[in-house]
């Protein structure tokens, strides 16, 4: 978990879930996806109070999606994580990032025991610039 080629893995995928993210710019949750987005990947936000976000389709849950994610990336806090990691898993992600401060090691290990590649307490956009830039 954390390590190098596990985020390098990670940055060769192409699409996003982001459980969590706010329509509002200043929030990590948005700033993180754009910042994504503007690199190329394919951003799928997840909020259930949400139609659209940042002109993009919003969806209320993992499950609703309706094709096929790479990246679980997670803003939600931790006692929330462990019924995302589940569902990433039902829908065959390819990995389960937990943002920064978010550490929840049940939800990791469900992830990592079904296969998915896992980061837990990071940021991907500090770490994307690091491996990237």
């Amino acid at each position: 978990m954390n390590h190098s080629e596990t985020i390098q893995s990670i940055f060769q995928m192409k699409s996003i879930a982001v459980v969590g993210m706010s329509p509002k710019p200043e929030r990590p949750s948005h700033y993180v996806a754009m910042y994504m987005k503007e690199k190329g990947y394919d951003i799928i936000p997840v909020n259930p109070g949400h139609k659209k976000i940042a002109g993009m389709t919003c969806y209320p849950s993992l499950l609703e999606i309706p094709y096929k994610i790479d990246v679980v990336d997670v803003f939600r806090r931790p006692e929330h994580v462990l019924p995302i990691a589940e569902l990433a898993v039902e829908i065959c992600a390819k990995a389960l990032w937990l943002q920064d401060t978010i550490i929840n090691v049940e939800a990791a290990e469900i992830a990592e025991k079904a296969g998915l590649l896992v980061v837990m307490n990071d940021c991907m956009l500090r770490r994307h610039r690091q491996i990237k830039n």
